[in-house]
């Protein structure tokens, strides 16, 4: 077998049937299993996937760990490659296959792979906005990354993110590598903690522009709290990394997002200023969210175990998912 695609699932509604569809409609000399683990699931997940020609696990609820789940789906396969994506991550051509595994082939010291994501149609603005300039980041074509510069890695906040950027919404392991490092069983970040270790033991990664998905989120406002509470919380684990450093600067940082946010809300052309209010209001809340919640993620290393169980129980989105 070439290829594993491993699709960790919980509750995906219809969505995943589109997901598997294109999955199973790609067009590639390399032959592929696609297997699902999933984590107690109370819609129609299981009879979706029993539709299709799906390695089915079933685990419980609160066994799942992003980064064990995966290794227990990726050691059901067989597939010289890994590709992880997520139940709601749409291949957007028919070669999303094919091209990825060819960026895997380029060099035999690259590790991991990741391709990129579009926003959906109905995806919100301001993510719209974001997702396409973070994307762009990485290169227009087939780019491999590795560890060039030493001294700029340990000096240089921004090129240690840069290397160590992975996604599990859409992304490629090599198997011989994955079976010598697993993924670590954390809450967070299963994929970019990974990826900076690969990169500091030697091994390279590869961005691949033509093997596109589609991913966005409309989440709701109340849900961002526990996202961001968790994303840098992880992101503190990974890099050390502080969306702000002092607590006074939480407001100052806070405000200057939302003025970016507002020029960009105002320069849009063919907008309705009704609109353009109700865009303003969600930077508002969301980058409230982001600064105040991404401040105690940050921090939760230096609380006590006793605030830490509060601040878990009240935001992290990680552990309700876990419980639900």
């Amino acid at each position: 077998m070439d290829v594993s695609i491993v699709i960790p699932t919980k509750n995906a509604g219809n969505l995943l049937e589109k997901t598997l569809t294109a999955v199973f409609h790609q067009k590639t000399q390399y032959k592929y299993e696609v297997i699902c683990v999933d984590s107690g699931s109370k819609d129609n997940t299981l009879e979706i996937i029993k539709k299709f020609d799906c390695a089915l696990y079933q685990i419980p609820p609160e066994e799942f760990g992003h980064g064990k789940t995966r290794n227990y789906g990726a050691s059901k396969g067989t597939g010289e490659f890994i590709v992880f994506i997520t139940q709601d991550a749409l291949p957007a051509s028919d070669t999303w296959l094919e091209n990825f595994i060819n960026a895997m082939k380029l060099d035999d010291e690259i590790a991991g792979g990741f391709g990129i994501h579009y926003p959906y149609p109905d995806c919100n603005l301001l993510d719209k906005r974001d997702l396409t300039i973070h994307f762009q980041g990485f290169g227009s074509d087939n780019t491999i990354y590795y560890l060039e510069d030493k001294e700029r890695y340990d000096r240089e906040e921004g090129y240690r993110h840069l290397l160590a950027y992975f996604s599990d919404n859409n992304s490629c392991l090599r198997r011989s590598v994955w079976e010598k490092y697993p993924y670590d069983d954390v809450d967070f970040a299963e994929d970019q903690i990974w990826m900076r270790k690969m990169i500091e033991m030697g091994y390279k990664k590869v961005y691949c522009p033509f093997a596109p998905v589609f991913h966005s989120h409309n989440y709701k406002l109340t849900s961002f709290a526990g996202r961001y509470f968790d994303e840098y919380r992880s992101l503190y684990k990974l890099h050390h990394f502080l969306i702000v450093k002092k607590w006074y600067l939480i407001v100052p940082y806070l405000y200057k997002h939302i003025i970016s946010d507002v020029k960009y809300i105002k320069s849009l052309k063919d907008m309705k200023f009704t609109t353009k209010l109700k865009w303003m209001h969600y930077s508002f809340w969301r980058n409230h969210a982001r600064y105040y919640c991404g401040y105690l993620g940050g921090r939760y290393v230096n609380y006590s175990p006793s605030v830490q169980n509060f601040l878990d129980r009240t935001l992290s989105q990680q552990r309700k998912q876990r419980k639900q």
